[in-house]
Order: C-alpha cells, then sequence, then structure tokens
C-alpha cells in the first residue's frame, strides 16, 4: 500500500509540473525589438528545458551570434554574453543533448518556428538538440520544383523517412521556411509576436562567419503564459 501511495504522489507531481509548463510563451527583448515565442505543447522535453533556462536568466546579454539572410537567426551560446567583435561563436554549450522529438507532419519548419540547433550528423547520429542553441527560421517561398529537389535530399538524409505532405508544400510555397531540416532539427516553438524583428534581424550584415557586424542582443528573456 505504501508503494502505491507513493508512486500515486510521484505521479501527480508530474502530472502537476506537466500542467505549469502547458500554454507557456516567452518574450524574448532585444535590441532590434521584442519576439514572442509560444512553445509548443507537443514537444515537452524542449519546452520544459526552454523555460527553466530562461526562469533562471540565461538567456538575458546572448547574442545572435549566427544569422543567414533567407535562412534563419540563432542564439543561445553562453560564450557569446562577452565575446569580443568579429571572435567566432556557436561552440558553446551547457554539458547535456535533449533526445529529439519530431512531431511530422503537424510541426515542420515553416517560416518563423522556433527550432533546437545541434552538432552534425558525423557526431550526433541520433539528432539529440543543443540544450541551449536556438534559431527562428526564416527560409524561402518555395517553387514546386524547388520542393521536389528538397525531397530528393531529405530521400538522402532520412533514409526516405520524412515525406512533404501536399500540406506542407503549401505553406512552403505561400509563407516559406526551410523544408530540407524537416525530421532532423526539432521544432519546438513558433513566433506570435514580432516576426518583422525576425525579418529585420536575417538582414543584417555579417562577417565570414555569420556573426552580425554589429552585435545583436537578447536583452532580456521572460516566461508568460498563454
Amino acid at each position: 500500500m505504501k508503494r502505491t501511495i507513493l508512486l500515486t504522489a510521484f505521479c501527480c507531481s508530474l502530472l502537476t509540473a506537466w500542467a505549469q509548463t502547458k500554454g507557456m510563451e516567452v518574450l524574448l527583448e532585444t535590441t532590434e525589438g521584442n519576439i514572442r515565442v509560444a512553445l509548443y505543447d507537443e514537444t515537452p522535453l524542449h519546452r520544459d528545458n526552454f523555460v527553466n533556462l530562461v526562469q533562471n536568466h540565461f538567456y538575458d546579454s546572448l547574442l545572435f551570434h549566427r544569422v543567414i539572410r533567407n535562412f534563419m537567426i540563432q542564439a543561445g551560446d553562453p560564450t557569446s554574453r562577452h565575446a569580443e567583435a568579429g571572435v567566432e561563436l556557436g561552440e558553446g554549450d551547457i554539458g547535456y543533448t535533449i533526445e529529439p522529438e519530431f512531431r511530422l507532419p503537424a510541426i515542420f519548419h515553416r517560416r518563423g518556428v522556433l527550432a533546437a540547433a545541434r552538432e552534425g550528423d558525423d557526431t550526433n547520429p541520433a539528432r539529440r538538440s543543443s540544450a541551449c542553441q536556438f534559431y527562428i527560421v526564416w527560409g524561402k517561398c518555395h517553387s514546386t520544383t524547388d520542393l521536389e529537389k528538397v525531397q530528393q535530399r531529405l530521400d538522402e538524409s532520412t533514409g526516405g523517412s520524412v515525406q512533404l505532405t501536399p500540406e506542407m508544400q503549401q505553406t512552403y510555397r505561400k509563407e516559406g521556411g526551410t523544408p530540407h531540416l524537416d525530421g532532423q532539427y526539432t521544432v519546438f516553438g513558433e513566433v506570435t509576436e514580432g516576426l518583422e524583428v525576425v525579418e529585420r534581424i536575417q538582414q543584417a550584415d555579417t562577417d565570414d562567419n555569420d556573426r552580425p557586424v554589429s552585435d545583436i542582443r537578447i536583452l532580456r528573456a521572460t516566461v508568460t503564459k498563454r
């Protein structure tokens, strides 16, 4: 009986913690304006990890250290907080990774989604996510011919396990995104306000390492409830 009571209490505590992190949003106040992202309940490992880091002020003062026009903006390298101008960034981490949570075809790399960066397949064949580095997708609008080529690329990189559905293709044609990343990087949220800020950041002038020439910084990140 005692074991049953303890197990029940443990399960209840897990359910309480899960309920407390459902419906979470994060406000990123940056030097270019505010970006609000809603975190997906369908990816609880990434959601809860991100909420924990934000609540512990991990992202405050970090740079968007990697920006590629018509592709994405990336942040979360802890070494970027006090980095000198021109220093190459992107290798910083916090000592652990997260199991991938691919949720295709419902959640994919359309414009404005929030996703976890990771090490490449050569050193990370399980495609586990960085615990701290993330990117926000901008991408481009794709033609039908583009998407046919992307599907061929996906067939090679995922062994045919990722198929762009008609609904996904329609979104990529009309709204844009980065379909070649589907099924390989975990998407765990989406921008609900401030997509124009993302657009402005991804147009920044960058050096040979894709770091913005003029620092673009997350001033503060805070958790809110939607």
